[in-house]
This record gives structure tokens, C-alpha cells and sequence, in this order.
């Protein structure tokens, strides 16, 4: 089953063992967010805090909702311990049958209403994340919703942002995003405000869905309706005519204005070091917010690996690019962005290697985002799931004078969060990529290619089920 809310996704866990709930008050303010930042690096469980300071009871802080693979399982409805190429299998199938919202008269959400000047972002226990943070960030696992004003293409996009005043927040959608893009092309010539929702704990696949690299023109609430495997519940804001799911914790109702902007940032990011954002901050005059009884904010307190960016919001990309791989005629097999790689690295499984498959898979990443900038491809023989062959296959397949292929990228394309480039790179975002060809090339004879010494490979089919088979008879 899928969850519409985060209440019964919590129950879920709860069941299975993968959240926390801390009944002794914390402090927004550093406390929250150091434990879930403790319990992220130590591959712990989701924490629901049920008490927070200067807060009343039943204001609540959902931390990590889906930091572990364990967690996008039971999200997805799936035993908990399902293995990790399984829950990705899962997704890319109910991914391939995309199913339209359904747009309902009302919803939680629409519990209580502040409209106007009545509106104070204040109202919620919102954590101060890091240490050093450019303010209290009530965007760190929610997701922000858009129109394109000439077609019918709406975009779930998620970007950080924080609370710059009661009234308004600062957002730093990259400048290569659907929001970016469609402000700076679409509103910002005209001189004309952009309408925005920006929903706070959202159902969690919903939430994964909008951290998609889906094409441009593609409305990642039907990938949402996939995952769930029924339509989304949409409901109608308060103050401008976008839809939003029904049963999310809080909605932020706004327009980010063409002509004043707001200081925004540092804050510490995905890549695992503090980020100081972009020059380019966008303000958003929030017009009216919507919340349940007893919200719950979700957080993710982005930092090294894993973190819910790292498990949770790399699914949709890495099956993502795999179909932008498959579309273009590349025998490709898998793509896994691993936790580790902190959204940095990708591994690519082909059954046909070579170096001239790898050249076209270079060909295919870069033109509009380098975000990814460590591609690892592999033969069939290796589980892209499975870091150790993964190395394994690195250390000794890469050859490092011929197995190596570096691409630089236009301006503009670089991870303005990337931490090994410089203040003067930034300003171009010039982006590069590596490439380790970890495959054996085709033209090589298939008997000069050596045996892997592995159970799996270097032993007859006969003494390998001989061994399963009498395994625990080994007392093993």
C-alpha cells in the first residue's frame, strides 16, 4: 500500500522498526537538527520529534523520512529488508504507468487558514539546521509547485528555502531548474509576479517525486500517481489557482517578485560542506498559509552521506537517466547513484562495454547540468548495487592511461554546490566529468578475457548448489 499522508507512513515505520520518536522536548535551534544529522551518519532510523521548544504540543518535526533504503521500501509498501536493485526495480515499474491526479473540493491541509496579515512562517517550529545556517529552513524536504503560464505543464520542484521574514521567504532554485528557467523566461520579462505553492510534508512518495529529473513539459504528479499506484489528491490554494496535494502538512502560498530579492544561505548541502548559495536570491511574498491540526514538518538536515537527498531523492534521477541512456540506444542495464558518492558519482551497468560505449554515454550527460561528475561504467557480471564489486571492478579493470575519459562542460552546466572548485569557478559553473571504463573491450578475445575468481564464476554449477544446499548443515 501507499500512504497519502506522512501520519500513516510514520505508523509504518513504527511497525517495522525504522523511526524514533523522542518524547523529551528539543530546541529548534541546532538541537533537532545535530540528532538527525547524528542519526543520518550513523544509518539510524527516522526521528519524530513530539516535542519542540517554544512550541505547543503536537507541534511536530519529522526527521529523515527517507534516509534509508529500508524506508523508501516501506514507503513504496514493501517489506522493509527489500534489497536495494528491488526497490529500484519496483519504482522504475510503477514509473512506466504515469497516473493523472484527482482534483478534490477539500483536504487536511485546509484545517486552519492564515490569510494576509494574518500569515506568520514563525507559527511552526522550524529548525535552525547547522551550525552557521543563513536562517531557520522550513524547505529542506518539501517541494515547491509551479505553472508554466503558456501551457498546461505544471513542475514540482524541490529547492531549499527558509523563512527570510514572517511574511516572506529566500529561495536558490539553480539556474538550470524548471523554476529558475521558468522565472527568468517566463515571468521576468513581463515584470510579472510568479504564483507558487510551497508544500511542507507532503505523502513521501510524492516528495520523492519531485526530486525527479523529469524532462521539461512532464508533470511529476503523474510519476507521483505511478508510485502510489492510484491518483494523487489535489485540492485548490487559497490565493492563486495551483493545485496541491490534499493531505500535506503545511502549504506556503505565494509569488516570488521580479524585482526585489533576499539574502538566502550559506546552508549545509548534499555534497557534505556548507554551501554558500547563489548570487541570484529569489523572494517570495507568502500571500496565505494552510496547515493541519498538529503539523508535522518534514527536515532532512542535508550533509555527508547517506541522507535522504542521498537514497530517497536519487532513485527517480539515476532510473531517470537510465531511460535517457536506454532512449538513445545504449546497452545499458542499470544506473545507480550510491549514497557515498553524495550525488557525485554514477554507475552505470552495460552488457556490451567498451571504449566506444562509454564515449557515447559521455556524449549523452552534460549539455544542460554536470552535476554528476564521476561515471562509473561496468560489465553485466557486475551488481551496480553493490559497491564492493563496484570498487573491485574500478581498481582493477580501470586502466588508468586508457580507461579514463575527462569531458569539460559549457558554462553554466557546473554544480554550483560542488566543494573542489573555486569563488572564481563558481561564477562561471563550468562544469567537468569524468568517466572510468571498468569494461572489457569487445575487440579483446573472449579467451584472453581472464575468469573471475568468484563462487559464482569459478566454480561448476553442480558444487555451487551442493554448497547452498548444505550450507547451514556446514553450521554456517
Amino acid at each position: 500500500m501507499a500512504f497519502k499522508d506522512n501520519r500513516d507512513f510514520i505508523d509504518a515505520l513504527k511497525e517495522s522498526g525504522d523511526v524514533a520518536v523522542v518524547n523529551k522536548e528539543v530546541d529548534w535551534d541546532l538541537e533537532a537538527g545535530a540528532i538527525a544529522r547524528h542519526a543520518s551518519e550513523q544509518e539510524g532510523p527516522a526521528i519524530l520529534f513530539e516535542r519542540v521548544k517554544d512550541y505547543p504540543d503536537g507541534y511536530r518535526i519529522f526527521a529523515t523520512p527517507v534516509g534509508t533504503y529500508r524506508r523508501v521500501a516501506v514507503a513504496l509498501g514493501l517489506p522493509a529488508d527489500t534489497p536495494i536493485k528491488e526497490v529500484y526495480e519496483v519504482y522504475e515499474k510503477r514509473a512506466e504507468n504515469p497516473i493523472a491526479p484527482r482534483v478534490v473540493e477539500g483536504g487536511p491541509c485546509k484545517e486552519n487558514k492564515m490569510l494576509g496579515d494574518e500569515v506568520d512562517l514563525y507559527h511552526f517550529p522550524t529548525p535552525m539546521c547547522h551550525d552557521g545556517d543563513g536562517g531557520r529552513y522550513i524547505g529542506t524536504w518539501g517541494f515547491v509547485v509551479c505553472k508554466d503560464p503558456e501551457s498546461d505543464w505544471v513542475n514540482w520542484g524541490m529547492y531549499r528555502f527558509h523563512i527570510n521574514s514572517q511574511r516572506s521567504l529566500a529561495m536558490s532554485p539553480a539556474p538550470g531548474s524548471n523554476l529558475g528557467a521558468l522565472f527568468r523566461e517566463k515571468f521576468m520579462p513581463q515584470n510579472r509576479p510568479m504564483p507558487i505553492a510551497a508544500v511542507v510534508g507532503a505523502d513521501p512518495l510524492s516528495s520523492i517525486a519531485s526530486s525527479a529529473g523529469h524532462p521539461v513539459g512532464q508533470s511529476e504528479v503523474f510519476l507521483a500517481g505511478g508510485l502510489h499506484q492510484e491518483p494523487v489528491e489535489l485540492v485548490k490554494c487559497e490565493t492563486n489557482d495551483l493545485m496541491v496535494p490534499a493531505h500535506s502538512e503545511v502549504i506556503i502560498e505565494g509569488e516570488i517578485l521580479p524585482d526585489v530579492s533576499a539574502a538566502e544561505g550559506p546552508f549545509g548541502e548534499y555534497p557534505g560542506y556548507r554551501s554558500p548559495g547563489f548570487e541570484a536570491r529569489l523572494y517570495c511574498r507568502v500571500k496565505g498559509v494552510t496547515f493541519r491540526n498538529s503539523p508535522i514538518l518534514t527536515m532532512s538536515n542535508l550533509g555527508v552521506p547517506p541522507d535522504d537527498s542521498h537514497v530517497g531523492g536519487c532513485i527517480s534521477i539515476s532510473i531517470s537517466l537510465k531511460k535517457r541512456l536506454q532512449r538513445k540506444g545504449l546497452p545499458v542495464l542499470d544506473v545507480y547513484q550510491n549514497p557515498e558518492g553524495s550525488a557525485f558519482m554514477l554507475i552505470v551497468r552495460v552488457s556490451e562495454g567498451g571504449p566506444e560505449v562509454v564515449r557515447r554515454i559521455a556524449d549523452s550527460f552534460g549539455i544542460r547540468r554536470a552535476w554528476i561528475s564521476k561515471i562509473v561504467v561496468v560489465d553485466e557480471d557486475v551488481d551496480a548495487f553493490d559497491m564492493r564489486q563496484v570498487i573491485h571492478a574500478l581498481a582493477v579493470k580501470c586502466n588508468p592511461a586508457t580507461g579514463i575519459l575527462v569531458k569539460e562542460t559549457p558554462p553554466g552546466s557546473g554544480n554550483p554546490f560542488s566543494p573542489l572548485v573555486s569563488v572564481e569557478e563558481l561564477k562561471t559553473l563550468k562544469g567537468s566529468m569524468a568517466y572510468f571504463d571498468c569494461t572489457w573491450d569487445p575487440k579483446r578475445p573472449k579467451d584472453e578475457l581472464p575468469l573471475k575468481s568468484s563462487f559464482d564464476s569459478i566454480y561448476p554449477e553442480e558444487i555451487r548448489e551442493k554448497i547452498l544446499t548444505n550450507w547451514s548443515k556446514y553450521g554456517l
